[in-house]
């Protein structure tokens, strides 16, 4: 940048300067069971998300129960005014919806009573004393597939795996694992998560009428800043 207002840390890295937004944390909590038997959750946020994009949802199952899984996550609201999430358990054998999240965009709101704001040259809010924020810590794109079998109703249902560890404060995205994807087929492939905590093994599910083997989706991390 050639003017304005730029922080660095000890490791001479770009916290906040006045050309980029940086990923900022607008609204976080917990998540749990609100409907479904237990295995569906509404989540609504401490405050409206106001960005024109969809925000970024960041989850952390809670580790009781050894095997949690999510899918079928979608955002409540619209553009700028996103008010909450959806998402539902993995099936009944697997933990209910219970943990930590926090929501997530590219830009700041004004919510912090005191403190500093910066904003672009083009009066967009770029930082806000009163919204943290976040950091990419790391991304898996090189699943092993590991097997398939099929359901009751005949579909092909795909195993794949990463292994990994999930420490405490890092957070995994959840808005890609609510999309269906191609399946070469007229169905698409239903998509689904799951955390084996006890195995430190992360698995993505398809669910389609066909098998095919590829699988790219990155599963991508992420932690407060703070």
């Amino acid at each position: 940048m050639s003017y304005g207002l730029q922080f660095t840390n000890n490791s001479g890295t770009v916290i906040v300067d006045s050309e980029f937004a940086r990923l900022m944390v607008i609204s976080s909590g917990r998540f749990a069971p609100t409907e479904e038997s237990g295995m569906g959750s509404t989540t609504y946020f401490a405050r409206p998300v106001t960005s024109q994009e969809p925000p970024l949802v960041f989850v952390r199952p809670d580790t009781v129960g050894g095997i949690a899984g999510l899918c079928r996550m979608r955002l409540i609201g619209s553009a700028g005014n996103w008010t909450g999430f959806y998402v539902r358990a993995y099936n009944v054998n697997t933990a209910q919806p219970n943990g930590r999240y926090f929501v997530a965009a590219f830009a700041a709101q004004a919510v912090a009573p005191y403190g500093m704001r910066l904003w672009d040259g083009g009066g967009n809010l770029l930082f806000d004393s009163g919204t943290p924020n976040a950091s990419f810590t790391r991304c898996f794109q090189g699943w092993t597939y590991v097997k398939y079998e099929l359901t009751d109703q005949g579909l092909y249902r795909n195993y794949y795996t990463v292994p990994f560890d999930f420490p405490q404060n890092e957070y995994m995205l959840i808005n890609n694992f609510g999309m269906k994807m191609t399946s070469g087929g007229t169905m698409s492939r239903e998509l689904y998560c799951l955390w084996d905590f006890a195995q430190n093994t992360l698995y993505a599910i398809t669910v389609a009428g066909s098998n095919p083997f590829a699988f790219f989706l990155p599963a991508v991390f992420a932690k407060l800043v703070v």
